[in-house]
């Protein structure tokens, strides 16, 4: 299989598809690698790593869409990359279809195959690829969130840890999975005063267990929820429905009860945000104020650190990708059903039913379409 590697275009993107170890071993597989000239750049991969793997440069993305079986990205492809896909080429990638109706249709049109990062399980009922972006996102939210807090920034100028006589800021995280759990970790690391919502009992117990004081938590009713948004300094949503559009967990209506300069960063806005207010923004713009209150909602944080994320992020893809190119996309998804439900588009149809719920589109059973 020709597998195809441009590079990113969307504003702030510094990450890449493919490390040059992915490259080295998809060409030990058989399979041929093309690599945009100067797509690793931004993650510290200069040409010549991939080249002495054994990859081709080639000079633009045009040429790679055009020629390779198989495109592998970290972003959803932008309008201009949807236009150059065709019918039967395979997509790999971050796609986060449910609040992207012009994305989804574009995909549709295409006729192209398209497996999503987020939506891929494993046998414990997580999400492997999404994990490692979620680890980096987790612990970059209250770094940044931090930094929003500073005066200069509109925020309230608290100091995470406080200082000897002065209390530490209240941080409030809505949500204990992967996101929250790291955001949590190293919130508390920073000396803040922090509690995990959570409405699975299970995973406070395990939250509880694990980390004992270092953080508190709390049951995630609508009452809890509003009353420490109340309190809180900063409040980090770290909400995720697979594949779904993430729910609005705080109106524009509870900002008037929130301190003036507090800080809300939105690790779900991939998926459209957990916040009534949020809307995407980028590193080059991160934050913006609604009533008072700051707002940080980029939507790929992880890029901000993009060597240490592409790295991570290749370690998680490498198994699928070679899976894809050694079999095909179809034996790929019927020998593993965990792949098989990264399957989000194939041939004009809509295989992710979440995706379907939130933009209101028929979709196929993705398991009738691989056993056809």
């Amino acid at each position: 299989m020709k597998i195809g590697c441009p590079k990113e275009i969307k504003p702030q993107e510094f990450r890449v598809g493919m490390t040059p170890n992915a490259a080295r071993e998809a060409i030990a597989h058989g399979h041929e690698v093309i690599i945009e000239t100067n797509a690793g750049s931004g993650s510290g991969f200069d040409d010549t790593a991939y080249t002495d793997a054994g990859a081709q440069i080639i000079a633009t993305a045009a040429e790679v869409f055009a020629t390779a079986d198989m495109i592998v990205k970290v972003k959803e492809p932008q309008a201009g990359e949807r236009k150059m896909l065709r019918e039967g080429q395979l997509l790999f990638t971050y796609l986060h279809l449910a609040p992207d109706p012009d994305q989804t249709h574009d995909l549709l049109a295409s006729g192209c195959t398209a497996i999503a990062y987020e939506t891929v399980t494993d046998r414990n009922g997580g999400l492997p690829l999404l994990a490692p972006m979620s680890e980096v996102a987790g612990r970059l939210a209250p770094q940044v969130g931090a930094w929003t807090l500073q005066k200069a920034n509109g925020g309230r100028g608290v100091l995470m840890g406080g200082v000897p006589g002065v209390s530490p800021a209240k941080v409030a995280v809505i949500g204990g999975g992967v996101v929250g759990t790291h955001a949590a970790r190293v919130a508390a690391g920073m000396g803040a005063d922090v509690t995990v919502l959570d409405r699975s009992l299970s995973r406070m117990r395990y939250l509880d267990d694990v980390f004992g004081s270092v953080f508190k938590t709390s049951y995630a009713s609508a009452g809890n929820t509003a009353e420490l948004v109340t309190e809180a300094d900063m409040v980090i949503g770290a909400v995720l429905i697979p594949g779904a559009a993430a729910p609005k967990l705080v109106t524009r209506d509870q900002l008037s009860t929130m301190k003036p300069g507090a800080a809300i960063v939105d690790v779900a806005i991939d998926q459209g945000g957990c916040f009534e207010t949020s809307h995407a923004t980028t590193h080059q713009d991160p934050i913006y104020d609604v009533d008072g209150i700051m707002h940080y909602c980029v939507a790929n944080m992880p890029g901000a650190v993009a060597r240490t994320s592409t790295i991570a992020l290749g370690n998680a893809t490498m198994p699928f990708l070679l899976a894809l190119a050694d079999k095909g996309w179809k034996k790929a998804c019927q020998d593993d059903p965990h792949l098989l439900a990264g399957l989000n588009v194939h041939a004009g149809q809509l295989t992710y039913e979440a995706v379907g719920v939130a933009l209101g589109l028929d979709t196929v059973s993705a398991e009738a379409l691989v056993n056809a």
